[in-house]
């Protein structure tokens, strides 16, 4: 089970269809499963229908595999029929005679297809046609038999090539009496029911009716009955591998079909191992490309996210850009406003002038700054003072110490000192309100 390369998932399904359908080959298993996309309900299910003999999902009447029929490579299984006259003799003259019947029949119809077609019988319900022999024997002969298969020749030859069977096709001729004996001695017989069941689909028809005749058309069956075909795929097509005509036993029909199966089995093994090779291929390469996609998709994904990190990084510098340009268009602001105030600022009056009252300013950075201010002077012009001082930050806010109150420089702006409270010596806090 190693050597087939499967999951563990898998390996439980096939253990799960051998136990349901009682197949003992792992291949034909894995085979089966693999045509259904290991579904193992709709495999079982197909299988089941297959060993009771109805068609399969892949049986199909529309464009049947072609069989190739070629003679030489057949082998040829032929007993003159019964009351043959004239004992072995009898039998050499009747083999020559039918070789030399069969073939210049063969090259008469060939010449007279050219210039006029043969009537025949109309094919309308192919299946009907199978049915109507399956109930036929039943009622005649015995519901021991073969599962006969319950569909069109053309569905059968679909589905023996999507199962990898060997098909036989028995064509039946009513008041033919050794088709009469094959019926009742070998088709009922337990031993060969059973090796056609295990070994085969069987597909029967009369060629009285529609379907039975178009296919002794296509297999070019002699006037010999019974008549059986065993047909398989080899090198890729559907091939008539034996013909057998003529009456038969039981021991004979299953020697017979035994050395046909045994000189063809390796053509169905083969194929089987060609469908799991290219299945492991085809599974391979969906699975590269599945990595491949993936990869691509990671690839493409790392790509989106470089090109989101490149215009984050694009948005934040221009943003960045935006502000220094900003910064820098406030700081000129300043500037120019404190050259411009700079000239409102009162000069400061002597130490000896009444009136007068002494601030000192406890600048952010520790800095004392000392300077006089008329007691008329307004709160506007001691915040130009600091306004432009070198040490003044761009923002700030003016408060005394104790108690603590900010002075109103913008709102209050043209009020005294002495209207601000402010009189004698006085310490005032400069709060930078950036920092």
């Amino acid at each position: 089970m190693d050597e087939m390369d499967l999951s563990p998932e898998q390996t439980e399904k096939i253990l799960q269809f051998q136990d349901l359908t009682g197949i003992d080959n792992l291949a034909v298993c894995r085979d089966a499963l693999q045509r259904h996309s290991w579904d193992l309900e709709v495999a079982v299910q197909d299988q089941l229908n297959i060993s009771e003999g109805r068609p399969s999902v892949f049986a199909s009447e529309n464009s049947p595999p072609a069989v190739v029929n070629d003679g030489i490579i057949q082998h040829v299984f032929y007993t003159p029929p019964t009351g043959r006259w004239g004992g072995p003799f009898g039998y050499f003259i009747s083999f020559v005679f039918q070789i030399c019947y069969n073939t210049f029949s063969s090259i008469l119809r060939f010449a007279i297809s050219i210039f006029w077609r043969e009537p025949r019988r109309q094919v309308i319900d192919p299946v009907g046609d199978v049915l109507k022999f399956i109930a036929y024997f039943n009622e005649t002969y015995s519901r021991t038999h073969p599962v006969f298969y319950q569909g069109s020749y053309a569905q059968a030859l679909n589905d023996a090539k999507q199962e990898l069977k060997f098909l036989i096709v028995y064509l039946h001729k009513e008041n033919n009496q050794d088709s009469t004996n094959f019926c009742r001695d070998c088709l009922t017989d337990t031993e060969v029911v059973e090796y056609i069941n295990s070994n085969t689909l069987f597909w029967a028809c009369s060629v009285t009716t529609g379907e039975g005749e178009r296919v002794s058309h296509t297999l070019k069956i002699s006037s010999v009955f019974p008549f059986l075909a065993v047909i398989i795929l080899k090198d890729s097509k559907m091939t008539l591998v034996a013909r057998m005509e003529g009456p038969t036993n039981s021991t004979e029909l299953i020697s017979r079909l035994s050395a046909v199966v045994s000189a063809n089995i390796t053509f169905l093994d083969g194929a089987r191992s060609e469908r799991i090779a290219r299945s492991l291929t085809q599974t391979i390469r969906r699975e590269q490309d599945a990595a491949y996609m993936e990869s691509l998709r990671a690839d493409q994904e790392k790509e989106r996210k470089r090109h989101e990190e490149q215009e984050r990084k694009r948005r934040q510098e221009e943003f960045e850009q935006q502000r220094r340009h900003e910064e820098q268009l406030r700081k000129e602001a300043i500037r120019r406003a404190k050259i411009d105030l700079a000239s409102q600022i009162p000069e400061e009056p002597p130490s000896n002038l009444p009136d007068t009252l002494s601030v000192v300013f406890k600048m952010p950075s520790g800095e004392r700054i000392e300077r006089r201010f008329f007691r008329t002077h307004t709160l506007k012009d001691i915040y130009n003072f600091i306004f432009c001082h070198p040490s003044s930050p761009d923002s700030f806010e003016i408060a005394t110490n104790f108690p603590k109150r900010t002075l109103q420089c913008e709102t209050e702006g043209e009020k005294t000192l002495v209207e601000a409270g402010l009189g004698g010596r006085e310490v005032l806090f400069v709060y930078d309100l950036d920092a």
